[in-house]
């Protein structure tokens, strides 16, 4: 949009004096810094600073409209200086949905992670615990076996002792050593069998254990592949924002050639009005008063008419 002479006069002035006011406000901001030295006044320090900030920013932006307003007599400057804020903030708003995605999927796989972590730790427990048993086990057989062994040379040794004593008395023992033998024999059958059970729980614990780890790297493996997936698509969104961006400049200055020929054209053709008006204007004025060429035929016209006249009186 253009303005005329003295409007964009009347802003650049304006926006002189507000650029004035910028820096004498940025000066007084950086005395307030400076002055600022307490740790308990970081968050003032930090608010200044974002202040000071924002005046150079407006200020640049005051001064870019001022050669503006001179060189052009339009303020296209200031709209595509709101337009850039817009997008920057959209940009900025599209960063921290991304950042804010990321950092929920990241918590997800930690819980994940840690939920693995934790039944890893159980099956160790359990395999612990299974591989005690089993030592507990180890021990009971050799216990059994020495008390196996104690009891063969104490039944050996009463044998021998008693072997002059009579057929009843062989009886009885022969009929103690049956019974040992079968208390040996259950304890044996009972042993093998824990035995066998622990073993059986040993292999499901390591099976559960090996699926537990496969699904773990399926899970990280889908994980990652997400992640690149939204790796891919932010940098498929970045490239078309980019594109986008170059599309809009090359629109926005094509806008601009239209407008400023058809501006031309519009000059032109009220130039050509105001140019024929004035000529009409002046040809009226000089008939009107008999200036110029005008002025003659009105001359010879009044000689005419009087020497009409004098013939007229003689006749």
């Amino acid at each position: 949009m253009s303005l005329s002479r003295i409007q964009s006069l009347r802003l650049a002035a304006a926006l002189e004096d507000c650029s004035d006011q910028l820096d004498i406000l940025g000066h007084t901001l950086t005395v307030q810094i400076s002055r600022e030295r307490d740790t308990a006044a970081a968050q003032e320090k930090a608010r200044l600073t974002k202040l000071r900030r924002d005046c150079q920013y407006i200020s640049q932006q005051v001064f870019k409209l001022h050669l503006e307003l001179e060189e052009k007599q339009s303020f296209s400057s200031l709209q595509q200086a709101v337009e850039e804020a817009g997008q920057k903030k959209k940009a900025e708003n599209m960063r921290r949905e991304a950042k804010r995605e990321l950092a929920q999927r990241r918590q997800t796989v930690q819980r994940q992670q840690e939920e693995h972590q934790r039944k890893t730790e159980k099956l160790k427990d359990m395999y612990w615990l299974a591989k005690g048993l089993k030592h507990q086990l180890n021990e009971e057989s050799s216990k059994i076996a020495t008390k196996k062994k104690i009891v063969e040379k104490n039944t050996k040794l009463q044998l021998q002792q008693k072997q002059k004593e009579t057929s009843q008395t062989e009886k009885l023992l022969d009929d103690q050593l049956e019974l040992l033998q079968k208390q040996l024999k259950e304890e044996t059958r009972v042993h093998e069998k824990s035995k066998t059970f622990l073993q059986n729980q040993h292999k499901e614990l390591q099976q559960q254990l090996q699926q537990w780890q496969q699904r773990t790297k399926q899970m990280l493996q889908e994980k990652e592949q997400q992640l690149n997936s939204v790796r891919c698509k932010r940098t498929v969104n970045l490239d078309r924002l980019v594109e986008m961006r170059r599309k809009f400049k090359e629109m926005e200055q094509v806008v601009m050639e239209d407008r400023e020929e058809q501006e031309k054209l519009c000059q032109q053709q009220a130039e050509a009005r105001a140019a024929t008006k004035l000529q009409a204007w002046w040809r009226g004025c000089m008939v009107r008063r008999g200036l110029g060429s005008f002025k003659k035929a009105e001359v010879v016209k009044k000689g005419k008419k009087k020497k009409e006249g004098k013939k007229k009186k003689k006749k």
